[in-house]
């Protein structure tokens, strides 16, 4: 006598019937899909064992189910993607979420690379400089006017070049008489200090420092021999061809300072009235 062959559920006998076997145990169909069939995301039905199963991220449908939610073209075996769990194909999804180049105007297709500044995007091959026509690629830009250039043809068409070396100023720098310097370049004559930054003058077109404008070209003061520089205010007494820091013209005698007073002279050095009066 053959042994009986039945459904692991309900018991009834899979002679002659279509079964499948799930684990080691064979079922009914009926039995199968009520306890292991996914439902159709799409439909809510069962996908029962003569349907394709289709799955995404643990979600599933049968295959007539799974189409694109815009233009309901079938999805299977085709490329697509997901918004707020929807199926799109790429079309669908271009259309609606995906960059539009600004150079183009056309969609950027997902998967394919752009090139993002400030809030816009581009093409690969539309992401160029405004002058060469060159695409820019991972180099580096400068934009102006709302185009962007490669540095080569910023520099070509834009920047100024320093009076002393002839080079591109591509940031900062001095302008002095009128003229652009790298800020490297602008060196006090004497001693070739950079000079950005600090006090400074000129002497016969020449800059220089205070320093070296002060031991070179400033007057002596008569009485402690340091320069008076005359620049930023200051102070002095100039008188027969001498001249003196303010803090410096005093009675040679009693010291009391002869800024804005009479004085008297005895060889060379100056006197108060008092002081001088017995000359």
């Amino acid at each position: 006598m053959a042994e009986r062959y039945d459904c692991h559920y309900c018991k009834e006998s899979l002679f002659g019937k279509k079964y499948v076997l799930h684990g080691e145990n064979p079922y009914c169909v009926k039995c199968y899909e009520s306890l292991y069939s996914n439902t159709c995301e799409e439909c809510k039905k069962p996908i029962g064992c003569n349907s394709r199963d289709l799955s995404y991220k643990d979600r599933h449908w049968h295959d007539g189910c799974f189409h694109c939610f815009k233009c309901h073209r079938s999805l299977v075996d085709k490329p697509f993607s997901t918004k707020d769990e929807q199926l799109l194909c790429t079309e669908c999804y271009s259309n609606e979420y995906s960059s539009k180049c600004f150079e183009c105007k056309k969609t950027i297709m997902p998967g394919s690379r752009k090139m993002e500044h400030k809030g816009n995007s581009w093409h690969e091959t539309c992401f160029t400089c405004q002058r060469c026509q060159q695409p820019i690629g991972t180099k580096s830009f400068i934009p102006k006017d709302n185009s962007n250039y490669c540095v080569p043809c910023y520099e070509k068409q834009f920047a100024l070049q320093c009076v002393h070396c002839k080079k591109p100023i591509t940031t900062g720098g001095v302008t002095y008489h009128d003229q652009p310097w790298h800020k490297d370049c602008f060196l006090c004559t004497g001693c070739k200090e950079q000079l950005s930054g600090q006090r400074f003058t000129s002497r016969d077109d020449f800059p220089y420092c205070l320093n070296c404008f002060c031991n070179l070209y400033a007057k002596k003061c008569a009485e402690c021999t340091t320069p008076i520089s005359g620049l930023g205010g200051t102070k002095y007494i100039s008188f027969e061809e001498r001249q003196w820091h303010n803090d410096c013209f005093n009675c040679k005698k009693c010291l009391v300072s002869l800024v804005g007073r009479g004085f008297l002279t005895e060889r060379d050095d100056i006197l108060c009235p008092n002081c001088g009066k017995d000359i």
